[in-house]
């Protein structure tokens, strides 16, 4: 199985952890991954709000460039499988939306197909290598760990292509076979505020608090989640978020959970720059880590 992929900027920055997980984990199941060689940004957050059309030229010129590689198009942040999801429709489905991009194309001389198959990690976990296959890999289950799994607002909406809307159980089914438990989590497609918590503080911070809330009142040990500007509100403003109760629980990436299933040194995997050490709990827990 090959796949190109697309890191997008937050996974060569504060969600560095993420793609280090990814890459271990797809290396020990034996799937190659080939980055896409000079992609850009995906044109997501204040691009869209500032210049949409020019949003969906340069999320255009990343599916071109993926398309002449002649695979599907492995996108793990949950911002960019959004726009690079969202740009393909747009052009299929208003006609002066595609002849800009592909006048964009043209300028830059690039082919204007652009209908590559954009995946998510989970989609080919589940669809391709099979639960029963990643099942046969685990060397350190995660027996007995608690886990709420947070979606957010974009990996499933509007485009769910692979999982349910409302209901999204594709990292639930991932992670079990990892041997975790799923706690009941009923706010896991709300939103984390994304960037509100530097726009307007008490409204991000209250939407940062609840998800928090739920997840400490279910029981939940850690926090698993597919998207960086996610795991980064979850994690840095639980003290701020804290009220009559502390909040203390890891927020990690889905894919580092199964790296440490899989038997994937945990400074391999981007646990150190966890600001909350899951050693603790994982002795705890007796869950076995290399």
């Amino acid at each position: 199985m090959k796949y190109a992929y697309y890191p997008g900027c937050s996974l060569k920055g504060t969600g560095r952890a993420y793609e280090e997980s990814l890459l271990a984990v797809f290396r020990a199941l034996g799937v190659e991954l080939e980055e896409l060689e000079d992609w850009n940004c995906c044109g997501a957050t204040t691009y869209i709000s500032y210049g949409e059309l020019q949003s969906y030229a340069l999320a255009a010129r990343n599916l071109s460039l993926a398309k002449q590689m002649g695979r599907d198009l492995m996108a793990p942040c949950a911002a960019c499988y959004l726009v690079l999801n969202k740009t393909q429709h747009y052009v299929r489905e208003y006609p002066w939306i595609g002849q800009i991009v592909d006048h964009a194309l043209d300028a830059i001389h690039l082919p204007k197909d652009i209908g590559v198959k954009v995946r998510h990690p989970l989609d080919i976990l589940l669809n391709d290598v099979g639960l029963e296959a990643l099942k046969a890999k685990v060397v350190h289950p995660l027996t007995g760990l608690k886990v709420a799994t947070y979606y957010g607002c974009q990996m499933v909406r509007p485009y769910a292509s692979f999982d349910n809307q409302r209901n999204p159980t594709s990292m639930d089914r991932v992670l079990e076979a990892c041997g975790a438990t799923i706690v009941y989590y009923p706010v896991k497609t709300h939103c984390c505020g994304g960037s509100q918590k530097g726009t307007l503080p008490e409204i991000g911070l209250n939407l940062i608090r609840r998800l928090l809330t739920e997840a400490q009142r279910n029981g939940a040990e850690a926090i698993a989640t597919v998207c960086p500007l996610c795991q980064f509100n979850l994690e840095a403003f639980q003290d701020e978020a804290s009220t009559t109760s502390k909040f203390h629980i890891p927020v990690l990436y889905f894919t580092q959970l199964l790296a440490l299933a899989l038997g994937v040194r945990l400074n391999e995997a981007g646990f150190q720059r966890s600001f909350i050490n899951i050693k603790p709990l994982l002795a705890e827990k007796e869950i076995a880590y290399a």
